[in-house]
């Protein structure tokens, strides 16, 4: 199968002239089917490399991709960047149309054409119970060894003047499926399938229920990744690499993490609110 960072890899191997394609580490890996605006990566490569290429290398990595793939910028990070473990936050958002008159023919690759009508004030009552640090579980695909407890920033729907109705999703980290999971299962209130108790109950249970399907990853797009200050990059990537538990801090009585709290949330823009 095609993918977008094999596509990236190999065209950077034409354009440093490496042996062997360059790896990328990227901010969040997507499930097939998922877009990505503002993917973020980065790759080590010996300092000669980079210098023989740097002047023209976004025009011809441009020149090399295919037409459904474009690098926006690159250069040269600070000391200590890592494009996944140095991010504070990862933003996503989620389109769909409830309006069989209004579907966009044009938008069909973006937007999830959904059945019935949807009442977003109820999926932001259940999205609520959501905010915060807490095991997703619930939600997740479970991979062996890896945490599923996350801090979800922020989980806000809203209609636009054209009818079609975006999520905002934003996370320190997200598990594997997850948004796409919440998604599902907000769309489930929102048409009343069920009531806005149920994603609370959902959560707090754990475990995957058979009832929450998991949303088409076509109308999922990664927007926009966060990172703190060059200075704190370093520390960011070692915080993140914890493993989180989610219980009483024996110290305070609160219910943080092992590490204690993360860094402080900026919104982006367009984001607040």
């Amino acid at each position: 199968m095609r993918t977008v960072q094999e596509d990236v890899e190999t065209a950077l191997a034409r354009v440093l002239r490496t042996p062997q394609p360059p790896s990328l580490t990227v901010a969040g890996r997507t499930d097939a089917g998922v877009h990505a605006r503002g993917q973020v990566a980065h790759l080590d490569v010996p300092e000669q490399v980079w210098e023989a290429a740097a002047g023209a290398a976004l025009g011809r990595l441009n020149g090399v991709l295919a037409p459904d793939v474009r690098v926006h910028a690159i250069g040269l990070v600070p000391a200590g960047f890592d494009a996944r473990f140095s991010a504070l936050w990862r933003r996503y958002s989620y389109r769909v149309c409830d309006s069989q008159q209004g579907a966009d023919p044009l938008r069909r690759h973006d937007t999830l054409w959904h059945r019935f009508p949807v009442e977003v004030e109820l999926m932001n009552e259940a999205a609520a119970a959501c905010l915060g640090e807490h095991d997703f579980a619930a939600f997740c695909r479970r991979r062996a060894g890896a945490s599923t407890i996350r801090e979800l920033l922020r989980l806000h729907w809203q209609r636009d003047e054209t009818g079609v109705i975006s999520g905002i999703i934003v996370a320190d980290a997200f598990c594997h499926n997850m948004v796409r999971a919440l998604a599902g299962a907000l769309l489930a209130v929102g048409d009343g399938r069920k009531p806005a108790r149920w994603v609370a109950d959902v959560l707090a249970g754990k475990v995957r229920d058979p009832a929450v399907v998991v949303a088409p990853a076509h109308p999922l797009c990664l927007e926009q990744v966060g990172y703190p200050a060059d200075a704190d990059l370093a520390a960011r990537a070692l915080l993140t690499r914890r493993v989180r538990i989610v219980g009483p801090d024996p110290l305070s009585g609160t219910g943080q993490g092992s590490s204690g709290p993360p860094p402080a949330y900026r919104p982006p823009s367009g984001c607040s609110g």
